[in-house]
Parts: C-alpha cells; sequence; structure tokens
C-alpha cells in the first residue's frame, strides 16, 4: 500500500473513493444539443481510466428552463439528458471512478435573450454586470416551480447512476438568496439569514425525500463574498455550520469570492502569474471548524500543493481541474512514480476564456483535451521507422518533435538560437506570463527522454536539411513582427517585440498601435508604463485587446490602470512623421472621416507576424508533396500520402506561424494532429 497521502482512499458516507483527487464540476462546453454526448463521455471516461476518484461532470447543468445557459452546459431538465448520463456514468464506473454532477439554476446569471428568452429571476431587481441581464424580482410561484424543477433535476440524476450530485450557490440563483447585496425579498425568503437559506433548504428536503439517504448531495458555496455588505467569513461560517447540522448534505466544496464579474471571477479561480492556492487556507478553517467533509479546488496546479493539502488535514478531497485538462493521466503518473513527466498546467486559462466566449474549452498545449474522440492523448507508435528533420523549437516544433519521437521515428531538430522556446519565451520575459516556458521545458524534457536530437545556434539552408537525408521535414520557424502597415513612415516604428525583449528603449510618451489584440501590446504598455513613460494603447476594434479574453485581461488592466495607460478605441493610426523632433501619428477610423493627431515621442507597433517561410519555399521543388497538405484525411486522422512530384526526397509540411500568425494553441494543434498519423 503506498504512503502517499494523496493515494489514500476516503470513505464518504457509503462510497470509497479510491484516493484525494478529483476533478471538480466544470463544464467544457462539449455538449450537443445539450446532452453530455461521445465527446462529453470520452473526456470524462480518459480521466476516469486514469485513476481520478471522482469526476464531476456538468458545471452549472441548468434544472429549469428559465435558466438558460449562456455557452453550452448540460439542459438537467430534459428527460434525454438520463440515457447520456448513464452510458457516460457506467462507463467510467468500470474504470473505478465515481461520478457526480452539479445542478443549479443560474437566476441573473445568465441574458436576458437567450434560448427561450423567459425573464431571468431573481430575488432583487439587481443586474448583474457580467451577463447585463435586469432581472425579475422573484415571486412565490417562481419559488414554487424553480424548487420542483430542482428535485426533478435531481430524480434524473439518480435514475441515470450517478454516485450524487452537488448544488452550486456562488454566483447563481442559491446564493443570490443567501446574499444581502442580492436579496431584496421580505419574509419568509428574504431578511434574516434563515430566512434568506429557506429556498436552499427546500431544495434539500425536497432532494432527500425524493431520492433518499444513500444518494450523495453536496453544495459547492461561497464562505465568503469578500464584497462590502455580502456574505463575510462569519456569516459563511455560519452558513456552513447550518448547512452540516441540517443532516441534508454530505460534503461541502468550499470557495472564496464572488463571480459577477471578470475580476471577482479571476479571484476566484486566479490564473497565471496570481497566487496557487489562494483559498485553500479559508477551506481548512472551514473543514476545522465544521469537521465535516470538505473538498477545495481553485488553482491547484501541482501534485505538491495537492500532497500539502491532503497531508495538512485542510480538506478530505482535492480539486486539480485545470490540471487534469493540461494531463488527463496525473493519477497514473502519481502512482506509477514519474510525476516529473505530468504535462504541467500553466495556467493560461486559455480553456475558461473561451468558454466564457462561448466556445469550447481546450488547453493552451494539450490540443487532445477536449478531442478524445479525434486526438489521442498516448501516442501510438509507427509501424515503420522514419527520419524527421524539424526546423524551429518554439511550441509548433517541439510538439512535432515528442509526437514523432513518440512514434518511434528518428528526429533532428535545428535551432538558429542558443534556446529553445521562440516567441514564448519572448512572452515568458513578463513575471506574470513566466509560467508559459513550462510548454517548452516539458517538452524538451520529453525529447530528451525519447532520444530526440538537437543542434542550436544553427542557421539552416535548404542543404542543411538535404544533408540529413530526411523522410519528412517540418519546418517550424514561426514569424516576424509585422509592422509594414502604415501608409507612410513605417520607418519610424518599432514593434512590440523590439520593447519587450529589451532591445529598444521605451520613449517618453508612447504610442502602442494595436491592430491585433493579443498579449504582446499589454505586455509592451506594461514594460513602457513601468520606466514611467506615458502610454497610450489605440486600436481600430470597438474593445481593445479581444484576443486575450475576459480573464486573462484581469491582472493586465490592475497594473495598466494603477499605471495610468490609456485606452482608445475605434481609430486606425494611419501615417507617422517626425516633426520638431518629435513624432507625429495621425488616425482615421474605419467609421466615417475623421482626423486626429497625437505627437509622441515612440510609436509601437502591433500587428501580428509574418511567416518566416524562405526555407520551406526553397525546399518545396525537392519535396514529394510540393508541401500541400490533404485536407480532408488530415481531418479524419489518416497518413497524408500526396504525391505530386514522384522524384521528391522527403514529405514537406510546415506549422505554426510559419503558416500563419495564430496562437500557442494553434501551433500544437497543427503539430499534434499532422504528426500522430506520421
Amino acid at each position: 500500500m503506498s504512503t502517499d497521502p494523496l493515494l489514500q482512499p476516503y470513505q464518504l458516507k457509503h462510497l470509497t473513493l479510491r484516493n484525494r483527487i478529483i476533478t471538480t464540476s466544470h463544464e467544457p462546453a462539449y455538449p450537443e444539443d445539450g446532452m453530455p454526448k461521445a465527446l462529453y463521455r470520452a473526456y470524462h471516461v480518459e480521466r476516469a481510466k486514469a485513476g481520478v476518484a471522482l469526476t464531476m461532470t456538468a458545471g452549472s447543468a441548468a434544472v429549469s428552463r428559465d435558466s438558460p445557459p449562456v455557452f453550452n452546459n448540460v439542459l438537467a431538465w430534459k428527460d434525454e439528458v438520463v440515457g447520456w448520463l448513464r452510458d457516460l456514468t457506467d462507463e467510467c464506473h468500470e474504470h473505478g471512478a465515481a461520478v457526480m454532477i452539479q445542478l443549479t439554476h443560474l437566476g441573473r446569471r445568465t441574458r436576458w435573450d437567450k434560448a427561450d428568452w423567459l425573464p431571468v429571476v431573481s430575488p432583487s431587481h439587481e443586474r448583474e454586470p457580467a451577463h447585463r441581464a435586469f432581472p425579475k424580482q422573484i415571486e412565490d410561484w417562481d419559488i414554487e416551480r424553480i424548487v420542483k424543477d430542482y428535485v426533478d433535476a435531481a430524480e434524473r440524476m439518480k435514475y441515470a447512476g450517478l454516485d450524487g450530485l452537488e448544488l452550486q450557490a456562488y454566483g447563481h440563483l442559491m446564493d443570490q438568496f443567501w446574499s444581502p447585496l442580492t436579496n431584496t425579498l421580505d419574509g419568509p425568503y428574504g431578511g434574516s439569514l434563515e430566512n434568506r437559506m429557506r429556498f436552499t433548504f427546500e431544495i434539500l428536503r425536497g432532494i432527500r425525500q425524493r431520492c433518499g439517504e444513500d444518494f450523495l448531495v453536496g453544495i459547492r458555496y461561497t464562505g465568503d463574498e469578500t464584497l462590502p455588505g455580502g456574505i463575510d467569513a462569519n456569516e459563511g461560517m455560519t452558513i456552513s455550520q447550518l448547512l452540516k447540522d441540517s443532516g441534508l448534505v454530505d460534503f461541502l466544496n468550499v470557495i472564496r469570492g464572488h463571480i459577477e464579474t471578470d475580476a471577482g471571477l479571476t479571484d476566484v479561480i486566479p490564473i497565471q502569474g496570481m497566487r496557487n492556492s489562494p483559498h485553500l487556507d479559508f477551506a481548512g478553517e472551514i473543514r476545522s471548524a465544521t469537521g465535516f467533509p470538505t473538498f477545495h479546488a481553485a488553482k491547484i496546479p501541482d501534485v505538491a500543493t495537492a500532497r500539502h493539502a491532503i497531508a495538512s488535514g485542510k480538506v478530505d478531497m482535492i480539486g486539480m481541474t485545470r490540471a487534469h485538462m493540461t494531463d488527463p493521466h496525473i493519477v497514473r503518473k502519481i502512482i506509477e512514480k514519474r510525476e516529473e513527466e505530468i504535462r504541467p498546467c500553466v495556467g493560461a486559462n486559455y480553456c475558461l476564456d473561451r468558454i466564457y466566449q462561448g466556445g469550447a474549452a481546450y488547453c493552451i498545449h494539450n490540443a487532445a483535451t477536449g478531442r478524445e474522440t479525434t486526438m489521442p492523448h498516448d501516442i501510438p507508435r509507427a509501424a515503420v521507422p522514419r527520419k524527421v528533420v524539424i526546423v524551429g523549437t518554439g511550441p509548433a516544433g517541439l510538439e512535432a518533435a515528442r509526437v514523432a519521437g513518440e512514434r518511434g521515428h528518428r528526429v533532428k531538430v535545428f535551432e538558429a538560437a542558443d534556446r529553445p522556446g521562440g516567441q514564448i519565451r519572448l512572452t515568458a520575459q513578463n513575471e506574470r506570463r513566466r509560467e508559459m516556458i513550462s510548454i517548452i521545458d516539458w517538452r524538451m524534457a520529453q525529447c530528451e527522454r525519447l532520444g530526440v536530437e538537437f543542434a542550436f545556434n544553427t542557421w539552416v539552408e535548404a542543404d542543411t536539411v538535404l544533408a540529413e537525408e530526411p523522410d519528412v521535414v517540418i519546418v517550424a520557424t514561426g514569424g516576424l513582427p509585422h509592422t509594414e502597415i502604415l501608409s507612410q513612415g513605417n520607418d519610424l516604428t518599432v514593434s512590440t517585440w523590439d520593447i519587450i525583449s529589451g532591445d529598444v528603449k521605451p520613449g517618453r510618451q508612447v504610442l502602442i498601435f494595436d491592430d491585433a489584440g493579443d498579449h504582446a501590446a499589454l505586455q509592451a504598455a506594461e514594460v513602457i508604463a513601468r520606466s514611467g513613460a506615458g502610454v497610450e494603447i489605440v486600436t481600430p476594434d470597438r474593445a481593445f485587446s479581444a484576443e486575450v479574453m475576459a480573464m486573462n485581461l484581469v491582472p493586465y488592466m490592475r497594473t495598466l490602470q494603477d499605471l495610468d495607460v490609456t485606452f482608445t478605441v475605434t481609430y486606425r493610426v494611419d501615417r507617422v512623421e517626425r516633426r520638431d523632433g518629435r513624432l507625429v501619428a495621425t488616425f482615421k477610423s474605419d467609421y466615417g472621416p475623421v482626423h486626429k493627431e497625437r505627437i509622441v515621442d515612440q510609436v509601437v507597433v502591433n500587428h501580428g507576424t509574418v511567416p518566416l517561410d524562405d526555407l520551406y519555399f526553397e525546399l518545396r521543388p525537392q519535396s514529394k508533396n510540393d508541401g500541400a497538405v490533404e485536407h480532408q484525411d488530415l481531418i479524419a486522422g489518416k497518413p497524408q500520402n500526396i504525391v505530386t512530384n514522384p522524384a521528391g526526397r522527403f514529405q514537406l509540411f510546415r506549422i505554426g506561424d510559419a503558416v500563419a500568425a495564430r496562437n500557442t494553441h494553434a501551433a500544437i494543434y497543427d503539430a499534434l494532429r499532422l504528426m500522430k498519423d506520421l
């Protein structure tokens, strides 16, 4: 028997959980028509078969029609959901994992124009800033039907064979009743804490009466809203004790904070550059005071932190949810004493930021997550080893090298610089984003394990590649900043890369023209503003930094607002000219004829990259496929067999920014789906 605290079983009432690691309820937005079909099932099964003790499905599965998801959630109010969840549960059970689900009514945390356009309800008329709906103040007949909806949904979950469920009570209808900030009702559901908790206890009693004592029921809730006038830590402790003493719940799943704004949500679920496990001690205080089974998850990115959470007795079960999106096989690797091979979560939050913009959750550097029906987490060996030459050691090149190595090919990688990393090494110079370098470090460690050969400080010409007599050549040379975009004065500008790298010192009054909307403009702005310079970021878009997305924007804004950076939207820098020893930037607008000028000392341009593709075009005439990719085979997961030049010496492909400016995930996905069938 292992002595590892994480690998000890835990007895939750009648259910034995095989270890202490869970994935807490989260909605990766993989349902089809609101149902957890094949992809949803495959996602959870992947983690179950790798050893997780409990996989919690469906963050915020909707119990009522007037709780329309703002992104692709499971619809627990439909009877149809039972069959799909039974299939998922049965398969996870076969692999030894318990399965639960989270049920909720969103209350005001939705939009008024979703699904059936039913009125949004809440215990007050207070609008939620994130989703902008002004709710109807809930009436007695609303409460009656919603309580019934909760109980009906719970019964569906029991029929589906789940081990239990948890109710969501942070930012949703249930704790909108709890909080004085969002409950302006008179009694019996408003006023005193007892009244504000009444709705919750009516639901819990109904579930117990319908589903019995053996169906596990927990609640994931905020024990401290950290808002003036809201639920504070003392009231949160009282709530915790009331829940325990009710005899209606089997576990508490504790968080701290509020989620009605982007900033609040980011503090509850911190991203890279923010403190790890910021609410673990708070969860531990609640467990200590109540002596009740306590779960917790909030930026527990690594095994050491998780192990501490259990070994110190702070919680009984620890959630590593985003970490399992990065590597679904964490538990298996712990058991096999291969912790060093765990793919690290870098906190980039590409997963959550995507779902809040209506997309599916994808990990920034595991392109198989969310694609389990088409992409492998474990790379199979190739039938015939081949010689593969890769040029470039950014995320695309290193992922190509890793996957080719796993396939058993002989791999050699060339890099012009003295170290790997490409644009990520530049990105990681920002203290807030230094965790990104783990994307590179992990792949280098895997390549070393797999015997991949590297040649650094090597500028590659076509002859260099041909001398290796390759069967396959992958060009992953990335791109260079695209700054030639003005009608006049391009030679007077510098790129964001120049600023971030330190190759160019900031001016005193600086204008950043951001026509890409990605991290580079914000990183450059921070470097410049910290130097004491004045900074204005100008974008032609109607909102700034669109590619950065909501939760990633929060830490930047806290810093840049503190440094008094100005943001100007809907204007385009047209030209720059020198006048009286300074620079004059002239604006125009896509919305109509305008003329504005700014007099500054420096103009910085952020317009993505242009491919560094000379080598690719040099090699094309000698390749078998002329660099072409058969898209249908790529999508279907079949090998590339195009032959346009029978006299060619090798297959040739390019990936990542050597094709076009995109992002890290796109570069890694390019490599994985091409190389997995090579």
